[in-house]
């Protein structure tokens, strides 16, 4: 009991000042947009899971072990699930932007290269890179088409932001098409856009989709938090359900297995979920 009061307060007296992070930011170089609240997001759930497994530990000995990490094994499981996802789709949108660019310089007759310069330029920081490859392979007559495949193969094992297998990675299709057009002599600007009209397509519906898929994931959240609920109101009412579940072998038991449960349930909807996104 001494130490589940002595955690809180070490929290508490180890709080920083809010003023510490103004006297950081005048002696400090300027963190572009964007990474700071990653980083700090990426570091910082790592140890509050530690800390709530310690905590659940703490109160309610063996058993509260594996429920709590049962429980950080798929919040962690989902959480980076659902950062992957935002990836990807990120990702497979300024892909979509950058070709819709490299199609229309290709349109106004510019040579591939100086059309894949002027994309790069001007895409987004995570497809900048493959098309300045592509530029200066197509500039020394090199296989254009092979950038584009290496590049989707070299990408993410898993499907990716609009739900096709890697094979169907939108940079292995522009591959192909590019390919096609050295091939058979077809103008390249309109295989691009072919990829490009289908890529913003794919991209438009698994935005449509996840807005849609709101309301049914709020309810399962809902639902998941239930049994918290239950404990909670068990308590206050003095049913004491907590002390049952941390005290005696049959309490840690029904403590596993009600966790187990749970999680299972969040999994199989977490399941559900993406099969509709990702068909």
């Amino acid at each position: 009991m001494l130490s589940s009061l002595l955690l809180p307060a070490a929290a508490l007296l180890s709080w920083p000042d809010p003023r510490a992070r103004t006297r950081l930011a005048m002696v400090r170089p300027a963190i572009p947009q964007g990474s700071a609240p990653t980083l700090s997001r990426v570091r910082a759930v790592p140890i509050a899971v530690l800390c709530g497994v310690l905590v659940a530990t703490l109160l309610a000995g063996v058993g509260g072990l594996l429920a709590s990490g049962g429980v950080a094994a798929v919040g962690l499981w989902w959480w980076w699930g659902r950062g992957a996802d935002r990836r990807r789709l990120a990702r497979s949108a300024a892909l979509a932007a950058g070709l819709r660019l490299l199609v229309a310089e290709l349109r106004a007759g510019a040579h591939p290269a100086a059309a894949a310069e002027g994309a790069a330029a001007e895409a987004e920081p995570a497809v900048a890179g493959v098309f300045r490859d592509l530029a200066a392979t197509a500039r020394l007559g090199g296989d254009a088409a092979a950038v584009l495949s290496t590049a989707a193969e070299a990408g993410p094992a898993e499907p990716n932001g609009v739900g096709h297998p890697a094979r169907s990675d939108p940079l292995a299709r522009a591959g192909r098409a590019w390919a096609l057009a050295d091939r058979h002599g077809v103008a390249l600007a309109e295989l691009l856009d072919s990829v490009r009209r289908d890529l913003e397509h794919r991209v438009a519906f698994a935005r449509d989709v996840e807005a849609k898929l709101a309301g049914p994931r709020s309810t399962a959240a809902v639902l998941a938090g239930l049994p918290l609920l239950g404990l909670v109101l068990g308590q206050a009412s003095g049913a004491e359900p907590l002390t049952v579940l941390a005290n005696g072998l049959l309490g840690q038991v029904l403590l596993v297995v009600g966790i187990a449960l749970l999680c299972a349930g969040v999994v199989w909807t977490v399941r559900l979920t993406e099969s509709v996104v990702r068909t």
